[in-house]
């Protein structure tokens, strides 16, 4: 039996968003550190939450993949809005 679906929507509570999005930043850091290994790819993942506070994930050198990030000039897959994928 799947989990229940949940509507996606802002969390009003402050002590639930803040659980909520902790949990949901290592879920998504954990996701991003098994693409780079399965797929062997380089990822870079940069959040800030709320209060500014910065949050990063890098399978190599930050660096050097933002500086490939800005030096790369071909086209490229640039979603302009949210993909929502349902089953």
């Amino acid at each position: 039996m799947g989990r229940k679906k949940i509507q996606i929507a802002r969390i009003m509570d402050e002590r639930n968003r803040h659980v909520t999005f902790t949990k949901r930043k290592f879920g998504l850091m954990k996701k991003a550190y098994e693409l780079s290994v399965l797929c062997d790819c380089e990822i870079a993942l940069i959040i800030f939450n709320s209060t500014n506070k910065l949050f990063q994930y890098a399978s190599t050198d930050m660096d050097k993949v933002l500086l490939k990030y800005t030096e790369y000039n071909e086209p490229h897959e640039k979603p302009r809005e949210v993909i929502v994928l349902s089953r």
